[in-house]
């Protein structure tokens, strides 16, 4: 491929939509980030901010009542908002991440009757894959689906889920022949989350991204018609893996999104705050962090914007970059907030400020939609 196919450009038209989202993030999200992090309370007004001013659409096409703008714009729009508010920016996430194995797998019915909905806002997905027992090997699945004339009928619990209680329907993954190995075993579903059977279980306390409900969907002979298989029977891991290469781009920009809101902070700070009768950023120690910090998010955002132009272009190695993009701007989030909190000092300790929300928020990232350890094996495998 020549180094000119290997270029990416933001159209005019996406930048003046970035600077729109970036002003609602400003304006709105963030004056409300510290009380939704305090209280773990999902932001639905929020959504339905973000739900007028179509960012909701972003996922999606344009025949589906989406923007058509590709993936770079959707992660753009992430960064914007995680910069403000991570637990906002994960509404916009798992419109995505829910949604793409319809995209991707999808019948053309099961297209006209989710995507459409998902694209207004009105409705909001969930994507259940990890389990228990079964968190980066989805070997060890338990969740099982046996077939029972034109239905399906699904046992088992999941684990970590994003949108618990909130999603109106759940991609669950089940396994369906357990003499196939993981990798051709299971088998993707669309469980509306009405269905006699579906409960929703223990929510989890936990350290960030505090706003959005994560925890144990329950599925106790949860009947689903044929109709809602999702791509193949028994070949509903690849339905997760080829999603996962895309989404995964998402936490990256979320990571970003939350790096950069922490230097923003951090650097800002320094020009306010003053020790030994000077502002601290006129200090050589702080202005070296201030450096390092906006240097990382700098070269970080050019991974990122590079694995979603690659997306967008359809290139063949998408999952290398997806990986690569995911490892380094979550790595990248966790090293800023430590020295964000480092530069405003005590203060960098307190909830009065939003950097200790930045440096809890962030470390998520290196966990979730497959640890940075996991990824450090997809990326080594492209190189035998």
């Amino acid at each position: 491929m020549s180094a000119l196919a290997e270029l990416y450009t933001i159209p005019q038209e996406y930048l003046d939509f970035r600077d729109t989202i970036r002003q609602i993030a400003v304006d709105r999200i963030a004056p409300r980030a510290a009380e939704i992090d305090e209280r773990a309370e999902y932001p639905r007004d929020l959504r339905e901010l973000l739900s007028e001013h179509d960012v909701l659409g972003l996922p999606f096409d344009t025949e589906y009542g989406g923007t058509g703008t590709g993936t770079l714009m959707l992660n753009i729009a992430v960064e914007e908002i995680a910069k403000a508010c991570a637990s906002t920016a994960l509404i916009l996430m798992v419109q995505e991440l829910g949604t793409l194995p319809i995209r991707l797998f999808g019948t053309d019915d099961q297209k006209d009757r989710f995507l459409p909905r998902c694209a207004s806002g009105e409705w909001s997905p969930a994507f259940a894959l990890s389990e228990p027992e079964a968190g980066s090997d989805p070997g060890g699945m338990l969740t099982h689906a046996v077939e029972d004339g034109n239905e399906w009928v699904i046992d088992g619990t999941k684990n970590w889920i994003s949108n618990l209680g909130i999603a109106d329907f759940y991609i669950v993954f089940a396994v369906t022949d357990r003499e196939a190995g993981h990798s051709h075993g299971i088998t993707a579903f669309i469980v509306e989350a009405d269905r006699p059977g579906f409960s929703v279980g223990k929510l989890e306390h936990k350290l960030g991204i505090r706003g959005s409900p994560t925890g144990q969907p329950i599925f106790d002979g949860v009947r689903v018609p044929a109709e809602n298989v999702v791509g193949e029977v028994n070949e509903g891991f690849g339905v997760a893996m080829t999603t996962l290469d895309r989404s995964r781009l998402g936490v990256a920009a979320q990571a970003l999104g939350i790096a950069q809101g922490a230097a923003d902070y951090a650097a800002a700070y320094a020009r306010e705050r003053k020790q030994f009768g000077k502002p601290i950023n006129a200090f050589q120690a702080i202005q070296f962090k201030l450096a390092d910090m906006e240097t990382e998010c700098a070269a970080a955002r050019e991974l990122l914007y590079q694995a979603c132009a690659k997306i967008d272009r359809g290139d063949p190695d998408i999952g290398k970059y997806s990986a690569m993009a995911k490892l380094f701007c979550s790595d990248v989030a966790m090293r800023v907030t430590v020295e964000a909190v480092q530069v405003l000092g005590g203060y960098g300790y307190v909830k009065e400020y939003p950097v200790e929300r930045m440096l809890r928020d962030a470390k998520i990232t290196q966990i979730y939609e497959g640890t940075n350890e996991i990824q450090r094996l997809v990326i080594a495998r492209t190189l035998r």
